[in-house]
């Protein structure tokens, strides 16, 4: 798992920790920020996923002809802020369904 976390990129993925970190508190102590609080960790992700596409095209540029699979390897490599991003997403929405009051 810190494996996972390190490979993300440690500013990104530290940076979506504190956001989760926020969302768990906003949950207890200010219920009407955690959708926004879920929002913007799914914002974070799509923008460091994007850096690592970016960063990953650029590797590709310099180098000319590379092969497939380390291509493959980068791109794995620059999805995983996202999908730490959904997750944290995800959970904002569990929560935000059970604060909501039952009819």
């Amino acid at each position: 798992m810190f494996q996972l976390f390190f490979e993300g990129g440690w500013l990104g993925m530290s940076l979506l920790t504190v956001e989760l970190i926020c969302l768990l508190f906003a949950a207890w102590k200010a219920p009407a920020w955690v959708r926004e609080i879920g929002l913007l960790a799914l914002v974070t992700g799509v923008v460091y996923t994007l850096l690592g596409f970016s960063q990953a095209m650029g590797v590709v540029r310099e180098a000319g002809d590379i092969a497939p699979s380390l291509l493959a390897g980068g791109l794995r490599v620059a999805c995983i802020p996202i999908i730490y991003g959904l997750l944290v997403y995800a959970l904002s929405l569990v929560i935000r369904m059970l604060q909501k009051p039952r009819i």
